[in-house]
């Protein structure tokens, strides 16, 4: 084996059996982490003779290093996916063509991330091509300690591209999608003060040479979003992205998808930024 491919779920019965799916021919080692999962996840991971590890949830990144600190892996590759996502069987074959012949000085593959939201691929609004390092050598990588939008850091070794995508693809429902991402604006409200106060020394972690696509969206998250007008903004980065980044071409599913994804969700995170910012300001002496 050349690749193990690391998991983490809780609860995840409605994704879970497609991700595992996608990956039968890759001929990888698969470990699943899981936080306490209630309903068929683990038995799931099991008829797929998958190593189940248990433990609690603290975040994404705590979760990850736990696993690349703790799991018994052996191979020289290590993979990262979420158990929403599924391989092309285009992606399948490239990698397991390029794996065993990769030179040297290659560290790690990235690789793009195509997003479905209720049955349509979000192809618009800036959404695609999104570029995720998700392949890397055993021992040469590392989860950067952010509460969202963590990236996968490498100690060394370039980055090159697969041709081939990710499929993202969640089957709980807009429901579950609504509450997923408010608990996403609670822990993104943590970035952006940080951000603000220019307190988070991670946000200079990531290096254009490893993760340009990456790079560049945190440095104009950071450098302009973060300082334009609350509330104000959300409603600009909405407009700009389903506009002159043709969001509208993406038909009534990518409307929704657009309208919660980059604005509904963006304002969201700006109301509990100043709900904070209030209550800071009336417990002032």
């Amino acid at each position: 084996m050349e690749l193990s491919v690391i998991i983490l779920t809780y609860n995840e019965e409605a994704n879970l059996h497609t991700s595992l799916s996608s990956l039968q021919k890759l001929d990888a080692e698969i470990f699943i982490i899981d936080s306490g999962s209630s309903d068929r996840t683990v038995e799931i991971a099991k008829e797929y003779n998958c190593q189940v590890f248990n433990h609690p949830w603290e975040n994404y990144a705590q979760q990850l290093n736990w696993g690349l600190k703790n799991l018994p892996i052996t191979t020289p590759w290590i993979m990262r996916l979420d158990a929403d996502e599924r391989l092309t069987p285009e992606l399948v074959t490239e990698i397991k063509e390029k794996l065993p012949l990769t030179p040297k000085n290659i560290g790690g593959y990235q690789m793009k991330r195509r997003v479905f939201f209720m049955g349509r691929w979000i192809r618009h609004g800036g959404y695609y091509p999104t570029w995720l390092l998700r392949i890397w050598r055993n021992g040469n990588g590392i989860c950067e300690q952010r509460w969202m939008d963590e990236h996968i850091i490498l100690s060394e070794g370039e980055i090159v591209d697969l041709q081939n995508d990710i499929i993202d693809e969640n089957q709980k429902g807009l429901s579950f999608w609504v509450n997923k991402h408010n608990s996403y604006a609670d822990r993104e409200v943590k970035d952006m003060l940080a951000m603000e106060k220019a307190e988070e020394n991670q946000q200079n972690i990531l290096d254009n040479s490893q993760t340009s696509q990456a790079s560049q969206r945190r440095w104009v998250k950071k450098n302009l979003y973060v300082k334009s007008p609350l509330f104000l903004r959300a409603f600009i980065y909405w407009l700009l992205r389903y506009t002159i980044g043709l969001g509208f071409l993406d038909g009534i599913e990518g409307m929704m998808f657009h309208f919660l994804q980059g604005f509904w969700y963006r304002f969201l995170v700006d109301a509990k930024i100043y709900e904070l910012k209030r209550q800071s300001r009336l417990t002032q002496p």
